[in-house]
């Protein structure tokens, strides 16, 4: 049996984009499909991290028509953490989802998400690391050795109980996110891993959730570089947020 929609009434969906033009249209038209067929109002939120290609173009042209459709552009790139960070704050939603441009996390997955905030979580996560998840085209060897090292680094350090942080299809209810994102500062790949920290520090109820998953090659993620820059913002975040630091995250979030 179906399980009751939420109860919320409006929806935000933040995109970040960075030289996506060959793929960018045809994902705002899935989502736009999408929530043509439900009954709860939305807004589409793209935010163009400085593309030097056409994908500002192809986005206008997919979101033409829609009221509540939004292309935040700028002109230099600044990392997928200060997209997110940007639209997040922009979201006027209830709720806020955030998906990767690639949609590897269909859209129709967040059908599984809503149920789980009207039971009382401020943050809905997907997890390719569950048993229950449907991993229907893995990555390659390399890039799965990645991501699995870097976890472990932020389980060690950071957060124990959540095994995949990077998997880029999160719902969080708009107020709590509103109030999480302005004290997120990594600009790049480990913005996830903050935000799931704050939240988690913060007392916010997280719940990680199986998922159907497809790798979706070209990828922004370069396995050397990327990783090193990765454990780097996970060595700031922790001390930018160390009990003893400038924020106090009981108080301020």
């Amino acid at each position: 049996m179906k399980e009751p929609r939420t109860k919320a009434v409006f929806l935000s969906i933040v995109v970040p984009a960075y030289n996506e033009e060959a793929r960018i249209g045809q994902t705002l038209r899935k989502i736009r499909e999408y929530l043509a067929s439900q009954s709860y109002a939305a807004e589409i939120i793209v935010v163009d991290d400085g593309s030097t290609d056409r994908t500002a173009e192809k986005a206008a042209e997919a979101l033409q028509g829609m009221d509540q459709a939004y292309i935040l552009r700028r002109f230099d790139n600044r990392g997928k953490g200060c997209s997110v960070r940007e639209g997040i704050l922009q979201a006027k939603g209830e709720l806020v989802l955030f998906s990767d441009a690639d949609l590897s996390t269909p859209i129709e997955e967040l059908e599984k998400f809503l149920p789980w905030i009207d039971r009382g979580f401020d943050v809905v996560i997907g997890s390719r690391a569950l048993p229950e998840s449907d991993i229907q085209v893995r990555q390659n060897f390399f890039r799965e050795l990645m991501g699995k090292t870097f976890n472990v680094f932020v389980r060690l350090f950071l957060m124990k109980d959540i095994p995949d942080t990077q998997c880029g299809f999160k719902l969080f209810r708009g107020d709590v996110a509103r109030k999480i994102f302005p004290f997120v500062k990594t600009k790049g790949f480990s913005f996830d891993v903050e935000a799931l920290y704050l939240c988690s520090r913060s007392g916010r109820r997280i719940k990680q959730i199986p998922i159907c998953w497809q790798n979706s090659p070209p990828s922004k993620v370069r396995i050397l570089a990327s990783s090193a820059q990765m454990l780097l913002e996970l060595a700031k975040i922790r001390l930018r947020h160390r009990k003893d630091g400038r924020i106090n995250e009981q108080r301020a979030l």
